[in-house]
């Protein structure tokens, strides 16, 4: 089928300078503000470096090589995605030091060793002897080496063997013909549960010592243990100690969201992908302000609803970033590509604050899976775009 150029959108890059309220300027779009966004990143590894491990930084938060150069320790890596869509995308930019942190489907094997034999160090995860099993039967008929993390549940959040389980020395004999055990890994996914700074140091803590104890245990039983992989943005921004640990691992610390701002692992203010919207419609008599975002815009995470403070859909800022009328107004439904502002009873804003084509900033509950479905990311500085930037989407 041909087609035809002439309904082909703007192309993004051509609109670098432009003011966030210029109609040129297409939303529902996500913008980060490069200032704020280098701050978080500097944070983030200033605190791995206080802490005296690696920094592996999780890219699946903005997918963008753009973003991970400036994240990244080197050009190469260390690095963790959550696809092997962004395997490909980073391998082929030259991000070589891989984990691919989600336990691994059998029929993604042939993939992975694919990527390998490209030259990325791609490296995987399970948490069973069956899997194990699995890993070096496709090693042995393929005649290939595939290295091999085994995933630790250290808070019983997700998935992974426990630290004292009966699983993990079994898991790593299994490991054979090709299948190389080459460390542990784990996610204190329990830390975004914490409501105080104590409860999140506590968590780290026994991120740490669980962790620790497998690799302990595996090395006692003779296996190589070289990576001893942890982390979580709560728990890289407030360990004490990471003794035993060779990497830590953090994602959506690079932008942060309302999410985690509410854990106190940053302040609103740190926040710095956000989505830009316009004003479509108003219903007076329900005190409606309608956007055109909706929730495949700003996802349907709810996270802040289980919170002290929820934040609806997100909170609504002006051009500037900053919350409208103190924080008061948020998103209040959505529905697939309309986002519902309500004005509280008591605002001090009314419906004629919002004139059709005013431009608006959300910030989000869960910056990752916000970011995710759009083509684009746009870097702002001062309220104007400084760079458009190319990332990754889907799994295959």
């Amino acid at each position: 089928m041909s087609v035809d150029s002439r309904f082909a959108a703007p192309a993004l890059a051509s609109l670098k300078d432009c003011a966030l309220d210029d109609p040129r300027l297409p939303t529902p779009l996500f913008v980060i503000d490069s200032q704020k966004l280098e701050k978080n990143l500097r944070r983030a590894q200033d605190r791995a470096a206080k802490l005296g491990v690696a920094f592996r930084p999780h890219l699946k938060t903005h997918k963008s090589i753009g973003i991970a150069l400036r994240q990244m320790t080197t050009p190469q890596g260390p690095a963790t995605v959550s696809t092997l869509a962004e395997a490909r995308y980073f391998g082929a930019r030259g991000v070589t030091d891989l984990i691919y942190a989600v336990g691994i489907a059998p029929q993604k094997l042939a993939e992975v060793s694919r990527l390998r034999s490209l030259g990325a160090d791609i490296k995987i995860i399970l948490d069973s002897a069956e899997a194990a099993r699995a890993v070096s039967a496709f090693c042995s008929r393929e005649k290939t080496t595939i290295p091999v993390l085994l995933e630790i549940d250290v808070d019983g959040h997700r998935s992974g063997i426990r630290p004292d389980g009966a699983e993990l020395l079994p898991a790593a004999a299994a490991l054979a013909d090709g299948a190389e055990l080459v460390g542990v890994l784990t996610h204190a996914g329990d830390s975004y549960e914490c409501k105080t700074t104590a409860e999140i140091e506590a968590a780290a803590e026994a991120e740490r010592a669980g962790i620790v104890l497998a690799a302990e245990r595996l090395r006692a039983a003779g296996h190589t243990v070289k990576i001893v992989s942890a982390g979580s943005t709560p728990t890289l921004m407030f360990a004490k100690d990471e003794t035993g640990v060779t990497e830590m691992r953090a994602g959506v610390c690079a932008l942060f969201d309302l999410f985690m701002s509410n854990v106190g692992a940053c302040t609103v203010d740190d926040i710095a992908g956000s989505v830009l919207a316009t004003v479509i419609g108003r219903q007076v008599d329900k005190r409606r302000v309608i956007l055109d975002c909706g929730f495949l815009a700003l996802s349907r995470d709810r996270g802040t609803a289980r919170q002290a403070h929820d934040y609806g859909y997100g909170l609504v800022c002006g051009l500037d970033g900053k919350p409208l009328a103190d924080g008061t107004i948020v998103l209040t439904g959505t529905n697939q590509e309309h986002g519902i502002l309500t004005l509280p009873e008591n605002s001090p804003l009314t419906q004629e604050d919002f004139p059709i084509g005013r431009r608006l900033r959300i910030l989000p509950n869960h910056a990752c899976p916000t970011a995710a479905p759009y083509g684009s990311l746009v870097l702002i500085e001062n309220g104007r775009v400084a760079e458009v930037l190319d990332h990754v989407r889907g799994w295959d």
